[in-house]
């Protein structure tokens, strides 16, 4: 079975991933001592992580470290920076990349954001599925998840999940 790269992320209902300057506040809405949301059992399935720069120094200033244990990680960065484990600072062609990661044997990989990154791997055809938990809140500006407008995707519901903290769980697959 063909590697499938996933876009597993958080939204506002009104759409945005982040607030103003980057925060990340308004996920601790749903914040719940032992939920996850199915994330570790994603994290399974997944052996590639690729995420933007910007998520990663937010990831490592706030959480210290990044929680993909059993992951190849791939930065992507317009500065080469050093290598550390399992973590690569990738500043060539993102298509190039993906397109060798699809072509070789493994597990899914995931896309973690930020947004240019995702608008940048739709607007290639390059992601198979989104999986969009909607945080029930309306953050009214910020990082658009959907940056740009001319992108057009016709998408298969997979499932929907339901949490009583009030966050759904959307899964698509994108029809090529």
């Amino acid at each position: 079975m063909p590697r499938k790269l996933i876009v597993y992320i958080a939204s506002s209902l009104d759409g945005f991933i982040a607030g103003p300057n980057d925060d990340l506040s308004f996920l601790s809405i749903v914040e719940k001592e032992g939920q996850d949301y199915g994330y570790s059992k994603f994290l399974d399935n997944v052996d590639t992580v690729i995420l933007g720069r910007k998520t990663y120094d937010w990831v490592i200033k706030n959480a210290g470290e990044l929680s993909y244990p059993n992951q190849k990680v791939f930065v992507i960065t317009r500065n080469k920076k050093e290598n550390y484990g399992k973590v690569e600072f990738y500043n060539q062609d993102l298509k190039e990349l993906v397109e060798n990661l699809k072509s070789t044997e493994g597990k899914d990989i995931f896309c973690d954001g930020g947004a240019e990154i995702v608008n940048y791997l739709l607007s290639n055809n390059l992601v198979d599925e989104h999986v969009i938990s909607v945080i029930p809140t309306l953050l009214g500006q910020g990082v658009r998840l959907f940056q740009d407008k001319k992108l057009k995707h016709k998408l298969n519901l997979i499932s929907t999940e339901q949490f009583d903290t009030g966050l759904v769980q959307l899964k698509y697959r994108i029809i090529q």
